[in-house]
């Protein structure tokens, strides 16, 4: 029988110390490959593999297409390249982002679960907002091994809160505890197989590179109300869940954390735009009023003052609006 020998890891902030010591912890003899995604910047030199190396006795590398996966090695995502793991080969996706990111947790997470069902072992780091929620409830439902770092060890604790809510989660550990746990569950004999949903390899696809139409994007998804903040597109919220997300035709995915994180940059925007018009327009009525008070077309003057003080006190409420928003 297989053992668990496929383990995925993602986290953000924060997550390269905690990587530091988990690489760190686990055996040099460990008989599983290991694959990290971090959500980096696009123009993130590929630094990592050789900072995790220096603490590992296992051969530590930044992925590349077509290479074959290999136990005792870990595994880290190239930036702007989605890390994927697929019959017992390496593939880098030029698929669009995820939560705005490329290299991003999920699409990971879901081909291992994809390709390996219950050999998998999905952990998720320290991290902002949501991300790894879907992965890590992908490689349950494909009969993997969830793994979380405990909220109260984390730098952030919001990634490890909600993927403890999207999934029946199988251990809860410290990054002091994590290395030699995943060491023990790398040696265990895997569970049978079970069938792998069509929307979780539909969504393994789109970040490999395929493109999706209307009709494709309907079999996992129905049109939700909203534009997608990198294209400007439809959105569509997709039918599983935990987490709620929503992707677009491009194939651009968000959690409805992410989503709402974008919309408040664009509001405060637009509320700033709007700002700038309505003052300028007040401004100028001013300027109006006084040259009609100047030529004594009084009932002008006391329109276009009525209008300005109207516009003033709307400008006023944007302001304060603009105060009240986080940063």
């Amino acid at each position: 029988m297989a053992s668990r020998d496929i383990i995925v890891i993602g986290g953000s902030t924060g997550a390269v110390e905690a990587l530091k010591r988990i690489c760190s912890d686990l055996p040099a003899d460990l008989p599983a490959a290991v694959f990290v995604a971090l959500h980096t910047g696009r123009h993130q030199n590929d630094l990592l593999a050789g900072v995790l190396g220096q603490r590992s006795g296992l051969r530590v590398t930044t992925a590349k297409d077509a290479e074959p996966v290999e136990p005792g090695s870990i595994y880290v995502a190239p930036a702007d390249r989605h890390l994927l793991v697929m019959e017992g080969v390496i593939r880098l996706g030029r698929g669009p982002r995820e939560n705005m990111s490329r290299p991003a947790v999920d699409p990971l997470f879901r081909s291992a679960a994809v390709s390996y069902g219950p050999r998998v072992i999905g952990v998720v780091l320290t991290g902002l907002l949501n991300d790894g929620s879907s992965g890590l409830a992908a490689v349950k439902q494909c009969g993997g091994l969830a793994v979380v770092q405990n909220p109260s060890d984390a730098a952030a604790d919001e990634m490890p809160l909600c993927a403890l809510r999207s999934c029946e989660v199988d251990y809860r550990a410290s990054v002091s505890e994590l290395g030699k746990l995943l060491g023990q569950l790398g040696r265990e004999p895997a569970g049978p197989p079970v069938p792998v949903p069509a929307d979780i390899c539909l969504e393994v696809q789109i970040a490999l590179g395929r493109t999706i139409d209307a009709p494709g994007l309907s079999d996992i998804a129905q049109p939700a109300p909203f534009t997608c903040p990198s294209c400007g597109g439809v959105l569509s919220e997709l039918r599983s869940k935990p987490p709620l997300r929503f992707r677009c035709q491009v194939g651009h995915a968000y959690t409805a954390e992410a989503l709402a994180q974008e919309q408040e940059g664009s509001t405060d925007e637009a509320l700033r735009i709007a700002l700038r018009i309505i003052d300028n327009h007040a401004t100028l009525l001013e300027r109006m009023a006084a040259d009609a008070r100047a030529t004594n077309r009084n009932k002008s003057a006391s329109m276009h003052e009525e209008r300005a003080g109207e516009l003033r006190r709307h400008s006023e409420t944007i302001r304060q609006a603009l105060l009240r928003s986080p940063e």
